[in-house]
């Protein structure tokens, strides 16, 4: 399959190939490859039609100055390459800072700057051609703030800046914002978050381990190319005997490539640790106006969600608040088709979008004064799955949403396929609880959904049927629907269940089963029971004794067709997304002991567990 990815991220195996070569690019350009196609974001994002041109008029030849660096307040020099317009006048600035190689975007700089823009693309502290050390997060904001004022003083600058990229490179936006540079205008942070511990790294208490580990071997790399070769000593090496003993290169220990893995697990609650990096915290100073994009299956989606929120309720400034807009496609963190196939489903190819073109119009409206659609009265624009449309609103969640409670029930047992469990608008009465043993040595595998990184573990939605022969798995179902049935908005489960141990955790995923039995992924969730009303401290269980569980599944965006079934699954794992609750209520860091959980789901008048969805009446 190919895919369709635009000049900012046009990067693959058949481009760079897969040797390592310590002594040359290759084992950096590996790392940008393997990331670049779970982010390729050209595929990942869409928009209507209407969003995908970009703003006619005069092009220009562009003028490439490389290697330029830029000395941060503590002297250490990050390296940047500058595209310009061949021409005397001024043009606003747009600045993109990653972490996988500033190399690989040259296309979309060239196309920015042909468009009248100064383009920046710089390598941040500690990667590639960047001097200092890398630690994510950490020197994001200082570094940003440095950037943006450095490149408002460049020659051909007007003194207006942008910041644009995805992922991590829509963090180094945010943290940048969060700085308050003076000459930063407006930012495009695409499928990125808000907080580094929940909706990052973690997400309810429970560690996001797929994402954190891949995410991580990614990462390094780079960090073991810079090590390696600095620690070559090849005058001294070849004087060895015999001379087979050569050792061709020191490899250095892994936990110096990633010291910042070891202490996000160390760190396993939201301590001081995470709270020098949350964004969210500094909303009411920051004074930019944003383009938040987002996917329906990103992993990021909750932050960017907050971030239009955040910022369109408390930004600084009434221009930073109206200005504020967000867009929420059928995207997850990889490569979208040219058909518009995500995960195991097309959504049309009106889910496809031209990055370029909508980078253009963004920074044409904020940068330029033009007025085009992102002058609208409509800040809010979604894709709506199962219809497959798209819709401008005026905000989100949406005002005319109904909470509707689906209550859960059973008879006989709600256990895989061979149970009965329903869901009801009707409330329940007498009923007996389901059951269930949650086993850590035997995860409920992940399939698809909010995932990162590589091919490995292909994110966005597919049929959840495997797990649904399971014992572990309770499934819950509504009749096949009479009529079309819009959820669209946040969505959460209240769960009544004991244990029989001190600590375990409580998953939910949400599904749209079409008439062939089809069970699509929407979204997901889980709480880990010792962070049950605050991720701050830990709270142990009495076993047997009964909680209620409110269990974060973010939200989605869909139309049940008449015909389908909405479906839920209760169970206590789903891994690797998450990583697996040993039951023992021990600390993560050092923990490798297993105990087998007794779950108990209620779901009577007393314990009435229910999914409430944001139900949208149709027009």
């Amino acid at each position: 399959m190919t895919f369709v990815c635009s000049k900012w991220c046009l990067i693959g195996t058949a481009r760079y190939g897969l040797r390592m070569n310590l002594s040359s690019r290759c084992l950096r350009k590996l790392a940008l490859t393997v990331f670049m196609i779970s982010i390729c974001t050209a595929g990942v994002l869409s928009a209507p039609s209407s969003v995908l041109s970009a703003q006619s008029g005069t092009e220009y030849k562009v003028i490439i100055q490389k290697a330029v660096r830029v000395k941060m307040r503590d002297g250490v020099l990050l390296v940047a390459d500058v595209y310009r317009p061949d021409s005397d006048g001024k043009f606003p600035v747009l600045l993109e800072r990653t972490p996988y190689d500033r190399a690989g975007e040259s296309g979309i700089a060239n196309e920015l700057a042909a468009h009248g823009y100064v383009v920046v693309l710089q390598d941040t502290r500690g990667r590639y051609a960047s001097g200092g050390e890398f630690y994510p997060f950490r020197d994001e904001s200082q570094d940003g703030y440095d950037t943006v004022e450095w490149a408002a003083q460049l020659e051909h600058s007007n003194g207006k800046v942008g910041m644009f990229g995805g992922s991590y490179v829509g963090a180094t936006q945010m943290l940048a914002a969060m700085a308050q540079p003076p000459h930063l205008v407006a930012i495009f942070p695409y499928v990125t978050g808000s907080d580094y511990y929940d909706g990052w790294t973690y997400q309810s208490g429970v560690l996001m381990q797929w994402f954190s580990s891949s995410w991580t071997s990614i990462l390094a790399v780079d960090t073991l190319r810079r090590q390696a070769d600095n620690s070559m000593l090849p005058k001294e090496w070849v004087q060895r005997l015999p001379v087979e003993s050569y050792p061709v290169l020191k490899p250095p220990p892994a936990t110096s490539l990633v010291p910042y893995f070891h202490d996000w697990i160390e760190h396993e609650r939201n301590d001081s640790y995470w709270q020098r990096w949350r964004v969210s915290d500094h909303y009411a100073e920051m004074n930019v106006k944003g383009l938040h994009a987002a996917g329906w299956h990103d992993l990021f989606l909750k932050g960017s969600i907050k971030n239009y929120t955040g910022l369109h309720a408390e930004a600084s400034t009434p221009a930073a608040r109206s200005g504020q807009r967000l867009l929420i496609g059928p995207w997850g963190h990889a490569p979208t088709s040219p058909e518009g196939k995500i995960g195991d489903v097309v959504f049309g190819r009106n889910a496809v979008l031209d990055m370029t073109g909508t980078a253009l119009k963004w920074f044409d409206y904020t940068l330029k004064g033009i007025k085009n659609e992102y002058a609208s009265t409509s800040p809010v624009r979604l894709f709506v799955m199962g219809d497959n449309v798209w819709r401008d609103e005026q905000e989100f969640p949406l005002a005319r949403t109904r909470y509707t409670k689906y209550y859960l029930h059973s008879s006989r047992g709600a256990n895989g396929t061979t149970g009965d469990g329903s869901l009801s608008v009707d409330g329940p009465d007498a009923e007996r609880p389901d059951q269930f043993d949650y086993d850590p040595k035997n995860p409920v595998p992940t399939i698809g959904g909010r995932l990162c990184c590589g091919s490995t573990l292909p994110p966005g939605p597919f049929d959840q049927r495997p797990n649904e022969s399971r014992s572990d798995v309770l499934v819950f179902s509504t009749p096949r629907l009479a009529e079309d049935l819009e959820v669209t908005g946040f969505i959460t489960v209240e769960l009544y269940a004991a244990t029989s141990v001190i600590d375990t955790d409580f998953t939910a995923l949400l599904a749209d089963v079409d008439a062939n039995g089809y069970a699509r992924f929407l979204t997901d969730g889980i709480v880990r029971a010792r962070y049950r009303d605050t991720t701050k401290q830990a709270d142990e269980l009495v076993p047997g004794k009964v909680y209620k569980y409110t269990i974060d599944l973010w939200a989605t965006g869909n139309v049940f067709k008449s015909g389908h079934q909405v479906r839920l699954y209760i169970s206590s794992s789903n891994f690797p997304r998450f990583n697996r609750n040993p039951n023992t209520g021990e600390r993560m860091l050092g923990s490798s002991r297993f105990l087998t959980a007794r779950q108990t789901i209620y779901h009577d008048g007393k314990n009435r567990s229910a999914l409430i969805l944001p139900v949208i009446p149709r027009r």
